[in-house]
């Protein structure tokens, strides 16, 4: 997700630290200087970081290194961010085969044919793991993305196109497409929806259901309906929702509509330890799917995939021959030029741990997840997640209100932070009473270790809080979203683009979950 920033003035290279006071300058050098001793005798080190303008000046290369590489060291540790899906460990072999493509343009066809190749490997390994149809007249296709966000706009772009075709064949209006979705998803879809001019039709969710009713989404479809978004592994509690139900009730009242799975987190989760759940091409509805590698597929960001049942679902006039480098292509994407190493770092991961090394990868994931589960109900959590395989290996879970705290999981998410614990408090999707939960992602590098360490910070940030009276964790609470959090400080977004309303984030309270 790309942030939006404000260019601020020239002004504000020279603000000082506190209102009203003039900035403090370092003293002068007393010597030339050479950059002959290290970084930090050097006139790099007592000047301030460009930030707003290009300088004029060029710089050592040593120098840029490490006033950047100092710079990063504030962010966070990305393993104990427990808020995230995306991929934080990958073995040095495969780091090495990606930096040594760094300078390839995957798009260019003529010059990379084998990363583009490797493209094609990856594609069909992933159409098969989800029971594409092959060795037909009418084979299934594929491409890769840079997540799933640009994977559903693709899938939405064809789903629309399919529906105004037939509308227009038909000679009936098609000037009021709508798609049917629970209200639990991905932000990614509510802009779909809005930047294809698709009208928004959400099954809610209630407190005691965080997933969409079959019957009531069924019930949802009308002439006007270009398909159905049904998630595999929801954001928020990491549950399934039910495509076979949903598929079975549009093939049992003979209804003209498609199915396309959003299995951005479940599509290298479900093929390895709920073999059995039916979601994929196996459901004849299902026309679309789209997974991120960067997520379960154990590749850092950005890459996701798409896949159609057959070509007949991906209409032509949205692919475009491009002989533009050289060579003859048929390209279907929202940007041009890309990077080949994220392909190639999900082809080495497909073949370097084959079927067997991801189910005992999402298998260990998953017995984690369950004993986390288990721990923190001991503690008194009420948990909203499934375990055993049926859902995400993540826990999703809630103070139980029978237990009288006088604080709410955004302040235990908030002392959790001090511990320099990433765990994310949610409000969930409408219309579930402004429910409140916390949730833990299971990834590869979480071990069972660094759970029981978890586990301890828990039992001690309760107990910090049970101490505190109401308004004191109210004032900490304050300070730490203000002043230490750094969303809180964080001042460049454009005063424009604050507090919209148009959302289910901005009406309802919903918060856009991290993904």
């Amino acid at each position: 997700m790309v942030h939006l920033t404000t260019i601020p003035g020239d002004t504000s290279n020279n603000e000082p630290l506190g209102e009203g006071n003039a900035k403090v300058d370092i003293a002068p050098a007393v010597q030339e200087d050479a950059f002959t001793t290290s970084v930090y005798g050097s006139r790099f080190a007592a000047e301030d970081l460009p930030k707003y303008e290009m300088p004029e000046r060029e710089m050592p290369k040593e120098v840029a290194y490490r006033m950047i590489k100092d710079d990063l060291s504030l962010d966070g540790n990305p393993m104990l961010n427990l808020a995230s899906f995306v991929t934080t460990y990958m073995e040095k072999e495969v780091e090495d085969l990606m930096t040594e493509s760094f300078s390839k343009n995957f798009i260019d066809y003529e010059e990379y044919p084998q990363s583009a190749d490797i493209q094609n490997r990856c594609v069909s390994m992933i159409g098969r793991l989800f029971n594409a149809p092959v060795g037909g007249n009418d084979d299934a296709v594929g491409t890769s993305t840079v997540g799933s966000s640009e994977a559903i706009m693709l899938g939405v772009l064809a789903m629309k196109r399919r529906w105004k075709n037939k509308r227009q064949a038909e000679g009936k209006p098609f000037d009021k497409p709508n798609i049917v979705m629970s209200s639990a998803v991905q932000v990614c879809w509510e802009k779909a929806a809005r930047y294809f001019e698709v009208e928004e039709k959400y099954v809610y969710c209630t407190p005691d259901r965080y997933v969409l009713d079959p019957e009531e989404t069924v019930n949802l479809v009308d002439e006007n309906t270009i398909g159905i978004g049904i998630i595999l592994g929801t954001t928020y509690t990491g549950e399934y929702e039910d495509a076979k139900a949903v598929n079975d009730l549009l093939v049992e009242r003979n209804i003209d509509t498609v199915i396309h799975i959003d299995a951005a987190s479940g599509g290298f989760v479900v093929p390895f330890v709920n073999q059995a759940l039916e979601w994929d091409f196996r459901l004849e509805k299902v026309v679309s799917i789209n997974t991120s590698g960067h997520k379960y597929g154990l590749v850092y960001p950005g890459v996701g995939w798409v896949v159609w049942r057959g070509a007949e679902y991906l209409p032509q006039e949205l692919v475009f021959n491009i002989n533009y480098l050289g060579a003859d292509q048929s390209s279907f994407t929202l940007n041009f030029s890309k990077g080949a190493s994220q392909v190639i770092g999900q082809y080495y991961q497909l073949i370097r741990l084959g079927k067997h090394g991801y189910r005992a990868i999402m298998n260990n994931l998953t017995r984690t997840a369950d004993y986390l589960s288990d721990s923190l109900e001991q503690l008194g959590f009420i948990i909203m997640s499934k375990k055993g395989g049926a859902g995400l290996p993540l826990v999703a879970f809630r103070l139980d209100p029978k237990a009288g705290k006088h604080y709410d999981e955004f302040a235990l998410a908030h002392q959790l932070r001090q511990r320099s614990w990433v765990v994310p408090a949610y409000t969930m999707a409408p219309k579930t009473n402004d429910l409140k939960m916390l949730r833990v992602v299971v990834r590869e590098d979480f071990s069972k270790s660094r759970c029981d360490q978890l586990l301890c910070d828990f039992k001690l940030c309760m107990g910090v809080l049970d101490k505190l009276d109401k308004d004191e964790i109210k004032k900490h609470s304050d300070f730490i979203r203000d002043n230490q959090s750094h969303s809180g400080r964080a001042t460049h977004n454009h005063h424009r683009f604050k507090n919209e309303k148009h959302s289910l984030q901005g009406k309802s309270g919903k918060t856009h979950a991290i993904c």
